[in-house]
């Protein structure tokens, strides 16, 4: 759980920022990310439409809530 969004998100650019790797060496960390997740048998699926009505069901719910402000919190 992310106790300090705004340290995370500084962390991050930072991050960023720092990290030196040329387009070559992000392809090639692309491809490896690829080969593994092939040997471990994630991808490719076997039927892309597997689990599809869980993602439209979650999709749904997560559209459906509305954000929640300081406005609506009632102090007692």
């Amino acid at each position: 759980m992310i106790k300090n969004q705004q340290l995370l998100e500084r962390f991050e650019e930072d991050f960023l920022k720092k990290e030196q790797l040329t387009l070559k060496e992000k392809f090639l960390i692309l491809d490896s990310l690829y080969k593994e997740a092939v040997s471990l048998g994630i991808i490719p699926l076997k039927n892309h439409l597997d689990g599809i009505d869980v993602d439209i069901k979650l999709a749904g719910v997560i559209n459906g809530v509305r954000k929640i402000t300081k406005k609506d919190i009632k102090c007692t």
